[in-house]
């Protein structure tokens, strides 16, 4: 059965680089392009892991993942969130929140993919 992951990034880029590092594995892909749509569709699809960027219009990552780990449903969702920025009160205040781990951008998609399988157990597609 495919894990389903959601990313949430106003970069269309972003989402795309996100969708080929995982086209190897058995997984489900959702996509928000801020945290207020990524809410709903977390509230909606119940993702396994969240990949989630800091800086967004409409909401923004941080608030997101506060409002996550409000919700009772959606609480223990492992977050990874990627950020431009990679400096020490950034990534203290992040962690603080619950997160499982950081990514900084511009990041590698196998740098991606080893962080993603410390939090959900991916399963490579059998070949055709």
């Amino acid at each position: 059965m495919a894990i389903k992951i959601l990313s949430v990034d106003d970069s269309r880029t972003i989402r795309l680089i996100v969708g080929k590092a995982f086209r190897p594995y058995d997984v489900q892909l959702c996509e928000a392009a801020n945290g207020e749509e990524g809410l709903a569709v977390a509230a909606r699809e119940k993702p396994e892991l969240i990949i989630l960027d800091v800086t967004m219009p409409v909401m923004d990552g941080v608030t997101m993942l506060t409002k996550l780990k409000e919700d009772a449903d959606l609480k223990g969702i492992p977050v990874i969130m990627l950020t431009a920025e990679s400096g020490r009160e950034n990534v203290l205040q992040i962690a603080k929140l619950g997160v499982r781990d950081y990514l900084v951008k511009p990041f590698k998609e196998d740098q991606l993919i080893e962080k993603a399988g410390r939090c959900v157990n991916l399963q490579k597609k059998p070949a055709a």
